[in-house]
């Protein structure tokens, strides 16, 4: 499955979900919404309007999200 972290810079929340992904030993990858255009516009026709965004597999969700993060383990 992939993981994509739709993030930006100085985002609390941001943060906390990648350390959480990795204190659980999941491989991600992280976009930064403010240098990709392509990505914020499809994170917002998404329908999100902050970040993060995880995108797992067919599932997705804003924000730290510490119990759908622990379904992914």
């Amino acid at each position: 499955m992939t993981i994509t972290v739709y993030s930006k810079p100085a985002c609390v929340q941001c943060t906390a979900t990648t350390r959480a992904l990795t204190a659980r030993g999941l491989d991600f990858e992280v976009i930064d919404l403010t240098l990709d255009d392509a990505a914020l516009s499809q994170v917002t026709e998404m329908g999100y309007r902050q970040a993060p965004v995880v995108v797992a597999g067919a599932s997705h969700w804003a924000g730290f999200r510490p119990d759908l993060i622990s379904r992914l383990a």
